[in-house]
């Protein structure tokens, strides 16, 4: 049996402005995994998950194509992932082969609610983590990225990559995502030579974890889509003078918060959590979302009270925002307010950095 996990993640800074190639934003990868335990098969393979039911879903080919033999949204991720890895396999002339797949996951509270985590990008790391294994592939830890975006655009075109990236490299990263259409243009004339191809705009290196911060993480318990709210904003204000200045601001905001966590200048980062925030509520004004729901803004507003400094974290709209609290914050008093106002809590840890990010 192969076993392969994959970290969940949090957005720290840069959300929204990151969906534009070379945008940046800063995340963290977060001790909760997706895992996927994987045995080879004959004939056809299967996926079971813990959050979809104890019944595997079949999987086989139909003309090359990857398919199920019914309907399971939720398997979209593996089974782009499954493809994408069988398409390198060809080009690389070796047999692909069935393998039945086991899911379990650490990013869902008891009920199956999402905790806004990064469970669609954690799924398709860690398969395509397996299945790296199980083709004897020797994929480079960038490699492996790179070949998880491919098939995560394949599912959802706009996706940042962020989440992927976090979940691939652990750690606190600073990332800017490539143009998404031109990566599946390259992956369409074959996915070798995407792997191998300079991608304009991305980049990701690590950047250190803040000495004198502490980060929290409270849940609202609202989950939220990504896709839709995302999507809402390009539809209300991309193109416009007001998403520009937006994009500017943003990009102030993250590369002041990626100097200061060089430096460890924990004031610097505190108030480069603040802007991100300010930036962040400007946006939703103007495009007529709400991005920081009344729960996320009580987050915010107690622990700012506490002498810490918070935002939203990813599209808000619920799931999670992100406290940096420095050694003198009230954090007890946070907590316990909180408690009050029914957020939750995680309990969560940075996941160490896995390796090198290698060139």
């Amino acid at each position: 049996m192969i076993r392969a996990q994959a970290p969940g993640k949090l957005f720290i800074a840069g959300e929204y402005a990151v969906v534009e190639p070379g945008e940046p934003a800063v995340l963290v990868a977060v001790d909760r995994h997706i895992t996927v335990e994987l045995e080879s098969a004959t004939g056809r393979g299967s996926i079971s998950s813990d959050q979809y039911g104890r019944e595997p879903v079949l999987w086989t080919r139909d003309g090359g194509v990857v398919v199920l033999d019914q309907d399971h949204r939720p398997y979209d991720y593996v089974l782009s992932a499954l493809a994408t890895v069988d398409a390198l396999a060809a080009e690389r002339g070796i047999p692909v082969r069935f393998c039945d797949l086991r899911i379990s996951s650490e990013l869902d509270d008891v009920s199956g609610r999402k905790f806004g985590l990064g469970s669609s990008a954690a799924v398709t790391v860690a398969t395509v983590r397996a299945l790296d294994r199980f083709y004897d592939l020797a994929l480079t830890p960038r490699q492996l990225f790179r070949l998880a975006l491919i098939a995560t655009v394949r599912v959802a075109p706009a996706a940042s990559g962020g989440d992927v990236a976090a979940s691939t490299f652990g750690g606190w990263i600073a990332y800017s995502a490539p143009d998404r259409a031109r990566v599946r243009e390259l992956a369409a004339a074959g996915v070798q030579a995407a792997l191998d191809a300079d991608w304009p705009g991305f980049s990701v290196r690590r950047v250190p974890a803040p000495r004198d911060l502490r980060l929290l993480v409270g849940w609202t318990g609202q989950p939220a889509s990504t896709e839709r709210l995302v999507g809402s904003v390009h539809r209300s204000v991309a193109g416009a003078d007001r998403y520009r200045r937006f994009l500017g601001d943003s990009r102030a905001a993250v590369q002041d918060l990626t100097a200061a966590l060089d430096a460890q200048d924990a004031p610097a980062a505190l108030d480069a959590i603040r802007r991100a925030r300010a930036v962040l509520r400007e946006l939703a004004r103007h495009a007529g979302l709400q991005i920081e729901t009344a729960q996320l803004t009580a987050l915010c507003d107690i622990a700012e009270a506490c002498g810490a400094a918070a935002k939203s974290s990813g599209a808000g709209g619920g799931d999670c925002g992100i406290v940096l609290a420095p050694a003198d914050a009230d954090v007890h008093g946070m907590l316990t307010q909180w408690e009050l106002h029914d957020i939750r809590h995680l309990d969560l840890r940075v996941q160490q950095a896995q390796g090198a990010i290698d060139g």
